[in-house]
């Protein structure tokens, strides 16, 4: 089976892996044992296609009492978690809401379901760390680590480590320096930082070629999503608007037409910490819940303006107050989410769609023998 093929074999939901055996199913139920998770998880054999197939599945009574709807906001609340401060329970948090997802995750072995926990893991520390400087026009990394070819972006210095590199330009505890950014641009350096971190322990040959591709040239925007990424759901497999899972590469588009055309307000990527809460990089310090966020978006439209030159600029003091005001009144507080809180429209459209994706991203597996990162040339 190709890859691609692998990724999309079956649309029923939780974790899957192909190539069944016992050995298999030996080790999913020590690892789930290992969270304490046996007792609440189903392990069924499937054929699907002609092939058989290992499912695991969160306990459809427990789903929906957790997460109704598939409402993962809550689960911490539910399981008594606290993913904030104790990793392991961060680790439960994301093994619980992928195995209760509503389309498949596949896996080519319990070894990629580790580190895919590990992954997410990295990606939510990284993201409460990271703290940069919001500009779409200007960028700036550190000196010592990093040097500016054209046509290249922003190249590691040869001698220097892809992982130091990284924290030091996007943590300012890391570094004392806090650099410019776009959001979309940092949430890259986030995951590629936590695929370097996880590449490093797993896979060394695979990171000592990612960190020499990365002192010849940047790998950017769609080249980065293609690269090392999974997107899942879609428009035509839409996920439910309230699931996330700890780790997820989250946009929020802007349904506004006028205050859109402004550069670096088509929307906002973030990150799902979990508990209920998102990224925020401009103020590490207060992470954004869905509905706060919601309605910071929607609000770019009252704070967009049109300068002395003619550019579109945007006052961000004004949205606080905005969404300061809006919080006070509970009538206007829901009519905005009411409108929000509905699936983006299509690129180009601004009729009635709200700001809620219908996909996540996340990266690609990453142990030897099963990884699906194929890293470009030189």
């Amino acid at each position: 089976m190709a890859n691609d093929e692998k990724r999309t074999v079956s649309a029923s939901g939780g974790v899957l892996f192909w190539n069944f055996s016992k050995e298999i199913e030996r080790q999913v139920r020590d690892f789930l044992d290992d969270y304490e998770l046996s007792s609440m998880v189903r392990i069924s054999g499937e054929n699907v296609a002609g092939r058989v197939f290992l499912r695991l599945r969160l306990d459809d009574d427990l789903s929906r009492s957790i997460a109704p709807g598939w409402d993962t906001l809550d689960v911490c609340r539910h399981l008594n978690l606290d993913s904030a401060h104790a990793t392991r329970d961060l680790e439960k948090e994301i093994l619980v809401s992928m195995l209760m997802g509503p389309l498949a995750i596949p896996f080519p072995s319990p070894d990629e379901l580790a580190s895919a926990v590990s992954l997410r893991m990295h990606i939510v520390d990284a993201a409460r760390q990271t703290s940069v400087a919001f500009d779409t026009e200007q960028a700036e990394r550190p000196a010592d680590y990093f040097v500016y070819q054209a046509g290249c972006g922003f190249c590691l210095s040869p001698g220097k480590s892809l992982i130091e590199a990284l924290k030091k330009a996007a943590q300012p505890d890391y570094s004392g320096t806090q650099y410019s950014f776009s959001c979309y641009r940092a949430s890259e350096y986030i995951l590629l930082l936590s695929i370097a971190i996880e590449l490093q322990q797993r896979n060394p040959a695979l990171f000592e070629r990612l960190e020499a591709l990365c002192q010849s040239r940047a790998i950017m925007s769609g080249e980065f999503h293609e690269v090392f990424l999974h997107e899942y759901g879609s428009l035509n497999r839409p996920l439910p608007l309230h699931y996330f899972v700890p780790g997820d590469r989250v946009w929020f588009r802007n349904p506004d037409d006028h205050s859109s055309d402004l550069a670096g307000y088509e929307g906002s990527w973030v990150f799902y910490l979990g508990n209920g809460l998102f990224c925020n990089f401009w103020k590490r310090e207060q992470p954004y819940t869905l509905k706060h966020k919601c309605l910071e978006v929607y609000h770019w439209r009252n704070g967009v303006y049109t300068d002395a030159a003619g550019k579109l600029q945007m006052d961000e003091n004004r949205i606080e107050a905005h969404v300061a005001a809006t919080l006070q009144d509970e009538d206007e507080t829901a009519r905005i989410l009411e409108l929000m809180m509905r699936p983006c429209e299509a690129r180009g459209v601004y009729l009635n769609g709200g700001c809620l994706d219908v996909s996540r991203e996340s990266p690609r597996w990453v142990r030897p023998g099963t990884s699906d990162i194929s890293l470009p040339l030189s």
